[in-house]
């Protein structure tokens, strides 16, 4: 029984750290060093991408618990373990507290515990196994940082990352087959022996990895359906006070005698009231309040305001307007919203259905706030779910959301929309027939300039075939096909003023629309938009002004489309029933129709790509390379048409379709077998004559199935050979293998004349 209760006493351990296994500790210093890195890094990269400051206390003490554990990697310590057990437990306590209030985004918490447990874990790694831990510990830090991330400041961390874990692989390999690093100098610089890090070997994995990865990425389908229902949300929001809805908060825009930017204003500087001239607010968009005065004049100075993340690109709405005030518009209902309150365990808010009866798409949108905006929630068309951090948000008679405080820097929600296909086809056949609430609200046009824009308007559409602006021989015969026409006859008749103080302010009795049509031939890009918009209501056609946020740039490299105060504007949503509201775009240098769903997206990625690529090249190589690609893609997709429908056309057609299939497949496979022979001959070219004759004779054994195994030598393959091939074929091997034996290691001249002589002789003797 006394070897059951032999355990390592007093000095046994550290005077015999290799006797066994469980106490094998791990010598390397690199090693160490570049675990430490790889931790570093992984803190590092949380801290960039979640903008937290874990780095100033755990850094310091993860040097200080390595170069602590370097030096008591031989020793028991025992009351350390006993210290590191306590303080994990006592994370973990905090870990739990924290989650209460993070329940639906757990990430920075786990994070959080993570840097804590590594940091007292760095404190005890005396085996290779701990160094092991640490490695992964930073890899999920790293990759805790990639989902939180939303600039391209993560990029730099990640690709020295990499960098470095490269090295710490290959030293945490040899240490597992106990391999040990070169001492001396001559074996050092000895060319003939592997160094302990063949640094070539590692650049050329490096920058293979990533071009590798950039490629996948660059051309890997975005699947819709491939989403987690956990979306990122903020922690909760608590609502003091009684929230209805009804008062739009903005930080920019103040009423006179009211400081607290409540219902304030029509978008400009204090005395800016009820179509008034003014200047517009440098930094917030004039048009997100319940009333829009369009008689300012200037600019704003750009800066980010969103990040999203989307499934597809689009428009993000904020709100609606729907009374023309004769120089701006106002929301008439906006005292008339519906709360809705989500329920106490949940961040999930359901929002009534549309009432449309057309094809839609789910897609998911993800919103990041990095500096102030006002209470209205910018969504895609039709949000039927949301995630928001507050108890409540109010819905107001023009869909647009609005939330019981301002959305800050640093507020994150996300919103599923049900968007609707925008069928061409099934639109112009739309009825005309229109509700009478709705009527009621969109056809509204001060009496003074109704029937001028309606004769002007007219006058537009009676002359669409002489003026043939859109060059199409379809008929104006619908709403829709009347709404893009005019659309598009106002972006190439009229324009916007090249200098913004340019356009004078609109004295009191003159209208908007018709010193647009009739004075000064144009004016400010959302002018554009109420122009339309009030031509539509002319002649019977139910629409509304809406504004909010085009989709932005987009990073491909990050996935997020980054969204400036420079990017609102303001354009016209057309009514369509049975199909709901759509929006058209009149204002120059803008897409006619705006940015949404399409049948096809499955590789959006890769054209968002070429898109950001396109804006850095020339116009004329960018008109090129599109015409190249074009007319390939043209060409690709009437095969592939042409092939499919061949199935379709009875057995002769399943006759022609397997016979093109299958000769296509045997031409690539010949193919494919000549391009790997003309790389196998061009690789032989290259090696020195007698490595490149060796390397031939392993190529034909294999063939004749009888190739050399990786574990073997040159002579221990060239002694077996004697066992398989003919006693001619084998003195061929063996004289050819001892040749590169000492000319590889012992710079021995080989006789190439007469090696070539004789294999040249055997491969003709074994045709």
């Amino acid at each position: 029984m006394n070897r059951f209760w032999r355990l390592p006493v007093g000095n046994f351990w550290p005077q015999n750290p290799q006797g066994s296994h469980l106490i094998e500790v791990e010598d390397s210093i690199s090693l160490r060093v570049l675990v430490l890195a790889l931790v570093i890094l992984g803190i590092v990269a949380t801290d960039i991408a979640a903008e937290t400051s874990f780095s100033f206390w755990a850094l310091p003490l993860s040097v200080v618990g390595a170069i602590w554990s370097y030096y008591r990697r031989c020793d028991r310590n025992v009351a350390v373990k006993f210290c590191i057990a306590i303080g994990m437990l006592v994370a973990l306590g905090a870990f739990f507290g924290r989650l209460v209030g993070e329940l639906n985004d757990t990430r920075l918490s786990l994070a959080e515990l993570l840097i804590q447990l590594q940091v007292l874990h760095s404190f005890d790694t005396p085996r290779r196994k701990n160094l092991g831990y640490s490695i992964v510990i930073g890899l999920i830090l790293l990759g805790v940082a990639a989902t939180l991330s939303q600039t391209l400041a993560f990029a730099p961390v990640l690709l020295l990352f990499l960098a470095i874990a490269l090295p710490t692989l290959v030293l945490d390999y040899r240490s597992r087959l106990g391999l040990q690093p070169l001492k001396t100098q001559k074996e050092k610089f000895n060319k003939n022996n592997s160094s302990t890090l063949n640094f070539k070997f590692l650049i050329l994995n490096f920058l293979l990895i990533v071009g590798l990865g950039l490629a996948i990425f660059a051309v890997l389908p975005r699947f819709p359906g491939y989403q987690l229902r956990n979306f990122p949300v903020s922690s909760a929001i608590q609502v003091k006070g009684n929230f209805t809805g009804r008062s739009i908060i903005n930080p920019g825009y103040v009423r006179e005698g009211n400081g607290n930017g409540q219902g304030g204003g029509s978008g400009g500087t204090r005395q800016n009231q009820a179509g008034q001239p003014g200047k517009v607010d440098n930094n917030f968009y004039y048009g997100f309040n319940s009333q829009i005065n369009q008689n300012l004049r200037g600019e704003m100075k750009p800066k980010v305001v969103m990040r999203v993340r989307s499934q597809a690109e689009g428009f993000w709405r904020v709100l609606g307007f729907d009374r023309y005030t004769g120089k701006g518009w106002e929301v008439s209902r906006n005292e008339d919203v519906t709360t809705i309150r989500r329920s106490p365990w949940s961040y999930q808010i359901f929002l009534p259905p549309p009432l449309i009866n057309t094809k839609t798409q789910e897609i998911v949108q993800t919103y990041t706030v990095v500096a102030d905006l006002p209470n209205l929630i910018p969504t895609m068309a039709y949000p039927k779910e949301i995630y928001f951090p507050t108890p409540m948000i109010a819905v107001d008679k023009e869909d647009g959301l609005r939330s019981p405080v301002e959305l800050s820097e640093g507020l994150t929600y996300t919103v599923i929309s049900e968007v609707p296909y925008r069928d061409r086809t099934l639109l112009g056949q739309a009825s005309t027939k229109y509700p009478q609430q709705i009527k009621k609200h969109y056809l509204q046009i001060p009496p003074e300039i109704s029937e001028k824009v309606r004769q002007r308007t007219e006058e537009i559409l009676a002359n669409y075939n002489r003026e043939r602006v859109a060059k199409s021989s379809k008929s104006l015969d619908s709403p829709y096909e009347k709404a893009l026409y005019l659309a598009q006859y106002l972006k190439q008749n009229y324009s916007v003023p090249q200098n913004p103080l340019e356009l004078p302010y609109l004295s009191e009795k003159e209208d908007l629309v018709e010193a647009f049509l009739f004075k000064y031939k144009g004016g400010y890009p959302d002018h554009f938009s109420t122009v339309l918009t009030v031509m539509l209501r002319s002649i019977g056609i139910p629409a509304r002004l809406v504004a909010g946020f085009s989709p932005g740039q987009f990073n491909p490299f990050t996935g997020l489309y980054i969204v400036r105060n420079t990017d609102a504007y303001a354009m016209t949503e057309v009514y369509f029933p049975k199909y709901g509201w759509f929006a058209f775009d009149p204002i120059p240098n803008h897409p006619l129709i705006p940015p949404s769903i399409e049948d096809t997206q499955t590789f959006s990625v890769l054209r968002q790509l070429w898109n950001w690529v396109a804006g850095w090249l020339p116009s004329p190589v960018t008109g090129f390379l599109n015409n190249v690609f074009e007319t390939i893609f043209r060409w690709v997709i009437r095969a592939i048409a042409w092939f499919i429908a061949l199935f379709s056309q009875g057995w002769f057609g399943v006759l022609t379709g397997l016979i093109v299939g299958t000769t296509t497949a045997f031409f690539a496979w010949l193919g494919w077998g000549q391009w790997r022979q003309w790389r196998n001959r061009r690789w032989l070219k290259k090696l020195p004559a007698m490595e490149s004759l060796y390397q031939q004779m392993l190529q034909w054994t294999t063939q004749k199935g009888l190739g050399k195994h990786p574990a073997q030598t040159p002579l221990e393959y060239a002694r077996v050979s004697y066992q398989h091939h003919a006693p001619a074929t084998a003195e061929v091997i063996d004289e050819i293998s001892q040749a590169y034996v000492g000319w590889r290691y012992g710079d021995h001249t080989p006789n190439l004349k007469r090696l070539r002589e004789r294999w040249q002789g055997l491969k003709k003797t074994a045709k």
